[in-house]
């Protein structure tokens, strides 16, 4: 294999190193695939909108309930929730929010690595840039060739579809 080439799983779509033989995530067998004919294999703009909003109703209703059984003094994780909640989904064995789960979406690393919650952490703060160029750097997903946000091209990573 050559360095421009990746290897895909044929069972859960994770894309791995181009030395491996077999999946990091299910152990399957992999098969060799160029760069452009993987490119389908990474999470668009519209499903990973879908899974934004998935993930925007859980931890709405997770602050609300906590902030209603502690009396308020929960509204601490009204800003650390999210934070928390996106970077242990995303360095879990899931390699995924509830929302990326649910659309069959894995944040990895350009590799195909999963990330660690340092990185996890940085990946989600860097979604504050994205805020703060007023949605362009969202927007970028539709149109670059590893369907990377700002967020993404910042943290090195990747979001692929299983």
């Amino acid at each position: 294999m050559s360095s421009n080439t990746m290897s895909v799983c044929a069972k859960c779509g994770t894309g791995n190193a181009a030395h491996a033989v077999y999946c990091q995530s299910c152990g399957t067998e992999l098969v060799t695939a160029s760069p452009a004919s993987v490119s389908a294999a990474y999470g668009g703009f519209w499903k990973r909108v879908v899974a934004w909003l998935i993930d925007a109703i859980v931890v709405s209703a997770a602050a609300g309930i906590v902030v209603a059984s502690t009396f308020g003094f929960g509204v601490l994780v009204i800003f650390f929730g999210h934070w928390i909640y996106e970077a242990l989904m995303t360095s879990s064995e899931w390699q995924a929010t509830l929302g990326k789960r649910a659309m069959n979406m894995a944040v990895t690393d350009l590799q195909g690595q999963r990330v660690s919650f340092a990185r996890a952490t940085g990946r989600y703060f860097a979604k504050w840039i994205s805020v703060l160029t007023l949605g362009f750097g969202f927007l970028i997903v539709a149109f670059t060739e590893k369907k990377q946000g700002l967020h993404d091209l910042i943290a090195g990573t990747v979001v692929v579809v299983r």
